[in-house]
């Protein structure tokens, strides 16, 4: 299957709101006062999730002790996609170290209400919950030989965290398909 790219949600756009619940049941909305607010869209079985895993848990771990409200959601088909069960989701969350909320979108609202189209898709909203960057975490691929650093994702951040402006170059993100639901599809594919 031919990798999908982020459909790229309109900067200022206000945070789409959420209560989702983690594997064990507890649910979690946006914060109500951070500093920054990311929120990733993942899976358990993409290669290009898979890739940067071990990233995505320093960078949660790094930024949740610098004030930002992290979240990540798993919006895929479960039923199709055993593998992206929500207790495969607590496996993996404690086998790579997220420290943040793992959520599954078990309607796929939320990846609708965000756009999402793609494993990983990244969305970084100021301290009012308006998006300043979507977009990779940075320019390594499964397929080459670049480091993972997750400098793209990094810079936005830090740049919200330090009152600078985010830069407007901003690359799509680029993984795999979300898993729609058969019938569930969104109109913008």
């Amino acid at each position: 299957m031919p990798a999908v790219e982020s459909k790229m949600l309109k900067l200022g756009t206000l945070a789409p709101q959420f209560s989702l619940p983690d594997p064990d049941g507890e649910y979690h909305s946006l914060a109500d006062n951070a500093d920054a607010y990311l929120v990733m869209f993942i899976c358990n079985h993409c290669p290009y999730v898979k890739h940067v895993r071990e990233e995505l848990a320093r960078i949660g771990t790094e930024y949740a002790a610098r004030g930002v409200a992290i979240y990540a959601i798993n919006s895929n088909d479960v039923e199709r996609y055993s593998g992206d069960s929500p207790e495969q989701m607590k496996r993996e969350a404690e086998t790579w170290g997220y420290t943040f909320p793992y959520l599954v979108d078990e309607a796929q609202d939320v990846a609708k209400h965000y756009l999402a189209a793609c494993t990983p898709d990244f969305y970084v909203f100021d301290g009012e919950q308006r998006l300043v960057y979507r977009g990779q975490l940075d320019d390594s691929r499964p397929s080459n030989d670049k480091p993972i650093d997750g400098h793209d994702l990094r810079a936005a951040l830090d740049a919200v965290l330090t009152g600078a402006a985010v830069s407007d170059h901003q690359v799509p993100s680029i993984g795999c398909s979300i898993k729609w639901k058969p019938g569930n599809e969104p109109i913008y594919f």
